[in-house]
């Protein structure tokens, strides 16, 4: 069903790395979202206040926000679209991310609302009159949402996946929720027209406690999306996969030694800039290296869609001081994490002593400080000396995320 709607709205359509393409994706699950989820609240809205059951209604509200949040999502696949301009040099992808958030809240804001409802009802626990052939019209309505609700859940999933959306990924989450939601309404309606017809007196309102369970689905949702929406806006690392791939590619050019200090900046999902320190054999021609250079950053945007900037670190690959010195810094570090790396290592002489600079790279689960770690150091380098090394380190963090 996806890749036939997809052929049939969208324009070159397996081209996902071009914008508009993508766009053109994203408003087509706002569209049918719109669609599924308006016929969704006419429906249920309307067999639950002729049945004046508030777990139906709830679960119909519910719907009305999905019905908001397609409308919010497709005006901001519409925004994103908008090119870069003097104000916003980065383009505006962002947007996605910022309807993904102000939908978080509309979901919040409803659910909040439907648990006090419910509780009241709970609490008060009033007296209903009840109509067999409606509550059965109620079982089939319901029966045929949690089948739509599955359908979209599957339909978003596959487009966030081909589009790599954050916005329609949580989209399919809630909509499984919404499954959820809506199968737990789907068995109190059972329950109640078993007790009525087995004349069964129930003491406590069913239909209010899943009133409250759907709103509280509803307020879990919520929060959920706020979180997903946010980190990318707050600043998300990579994924240790894609850090690692694209590491991976870049050392596996001849010129490259090794690579440190990987920077992303992500602007949207199709925007990301990023900085990486290489290093090379300084002995190397320094334009022939910037050719080389030239060649990583423009193959990087060819094949990872990256706004690539490398900086280029002469390494003398013939200094045997340094290169022991950090061969031992290694096998101690080691000691206090088998992930930590060490880079940059140079060495300043002076008049009287000498300066050991070099950067470590210390991973988040490391149980050590950082003044065990340079005492550690300190000790290693300056053990038996009379004249002490100055020992300078800059601590960096892993820069992505398992």
């Amino acid at each position: 069903m996806v890749n036939f709607l997809r052929k049939k709205f969208i324009k070159d359509y397996d081209n996902i790395n071009d914008s508009n393409v993508r766009v053109s994706h994203g408003k087509l699950a706002a569209v049918l979202g719109l669609i599924s989820n308006c016929f969704l609240f006419i429906i249920k809205l309307t067999i639950g206040i002729l049945t004046f059951s508030v777990s139906i209604v709830s679960d119909s509200i519910n719907n009305l926000s999905d019905f908001a949040s397609s409308i919010v999502t497709l005006v901001g696949f519409k925004m994103s679209e908008k090119p870069a301009d003097k104000e916003h040099p980065y383009g505006h992808e962002r947007s996605e991310y910022i309807a993904g958030l102000i939908v978080a809240f509309v979901i919040i804001f409803v659910g909040g609302t439907l648990f006090y409802s419910s509780l009241v009802k709970v609490i008060n626990n009033p007296m209903e009159d009840f109509n067999y052939k409606l509550t059965i019209i109620s079982l089939v309505i319901l029966v045929i949402s949690i089948l739509v609700k599955l359908w979209q859940s599957l339909t978003y999933k596959k487009i966030a996946r081909i589009i790599k959306s954050t916005a329609l990924d949580a989209a399919s989450k809630d909509a499984s929720l919404d499954c959820i939601s809506t199968s737990a309404v789907l068995i109190g309606m059972v329950v109640i027209l078993i007790s009525k017809l087995t004349n069964f007196n129930i003491p406590f309102s069913i239909d209010g406690i899943l009133g409250v369970l759907v709103s509280i689905f509803i307020l879990i949702s919520g929060i959920m999306l706020i979180k997903e929406e946010a980190d990318p806006l707050l600043g998300q690392a990579l994924s240790k996969k894609d850090y690692m791939d694209l590491i991976s590619y870049i050392e596996s050019f001849d010129i490259v030694l090794r690579t440190h200090d990987l920077i992303c900046h992500n602007y949207g999902p199709t925007i990301t800039y990023a900085t990486i320190h290489v290093e090379f054999d300084s002995n190397i021609d320094i334009v022939l290296a910037h050719d080389e250079i030239d060649l990583i950053e423009e193959s990087v945007k060819e094949k990872f869609g990256y706004f690539l900037t490398i900086h280029m670190d002469p390494i003398d690959v013939n200094d045997k001081e340094i290169n022991q010195l950090k061969e031992e810094l290694l096998n101690v570090l080691k000691e206090f994490n088998p992930n930590i790396d060490c880079h940059d290592l140079r060495i300043r002489r002076r008049a009287k002593n000498r300066d050991i600079i070099f950067d470590l790279v210390v991973p988040y689960d490391c149980k050590y400080s950082k003044e065990e770690i340079y005492n550690k150091v300190d000790s290693l380098i300056n053990s038996g000396k009379e004249i002490k090394d100055n020992i300078k380190i800059t601590f960096d963090n892993e820069m992505f995320t398992d």
